[in-house]
């Protein structure tokens, strides 16, 4: 039976708004579903007008705000497709928070859902990769044009929730046709 549910559209810089926001916003939880995974800079809070910016402008690694995340107790989690990018590991090896248990991260091939979820409370579906030009943290005329929704309502959170778990916990794999070139699936961990 169709239902109203509360939605709302987002393009471009609006995800960076939206999603990043309430990803730097969590309180107990972020679950993130990408199949490209790179360096996403944010902006930095602790840079006031007229105070010098440093060698970024103002912006740091999202691991950094990341690893501030987990001291606090917060569950993060990154469903991924592929290898992260070279910065993004060097940046992930400069938090010995992350590297220690901080984080988790799995990797499976067929991974090509973006989603992420804050606090079982808001959910974003769409195009966007976490990529810095994918979030609209890029410069205008940098960004891809992207498209997402977010929502509020539970019960598709709880929908989009249970398939990223299934996934997570390798409940796919036994009938997964890429299991046999997979170097570890996810029912193995």
């Amino acid at each position: 039976m169709p239902r109203p549910i509360p939605l709302r559209l987002l393009t471009d810089r609006e995800h960076y708004e939206h999603v990043m926001k309430a990803v730097l916003e969590a309180r107990r939880s972020v679950w993130i579903a990408t199949a490209n995974l790179k360096e996403v800079m944010v902006e930095d809070a602790n840079v006031r007008p007229g105070r010098r910016r440093g060698r970024r402008g103002g912006y740091r690694s999202a691991l950094e705000a990341f690893a501030e995340l987990a001291e606090r107790g917060v569950e993060l989690r990154i469903l991924h497709a592929s290898m992260p990018s070279r910065p993004f590991r060097r940046s992930f090896d400069a938090q010995p928070g992350l590297v220690s248990g901080g984080i988790e991260m799995r990797v499976c091939p067929r991974v090509h859902l973006k989603t992420v979820v804050v606090d079982a409370r808001l959910a974003y579906l769409g195009s966007a990769n976490w990529t810095g030009a994918g979030l609209g943290a890029k410069g205008e005329g940098r960004r891809n044009f992207e498209m997402g929704i977010v929502t509020s309502d539970e019960q598709i959170i709880d929908e989009v929730q249970d398939r990223y778990d299934r996934i997570w916990r390798g409940a796919e794999c036994a009938g997964c046709r890429l299991r046999d070139e997979c170097e570890m699936p996810l029912d193995a961990i």
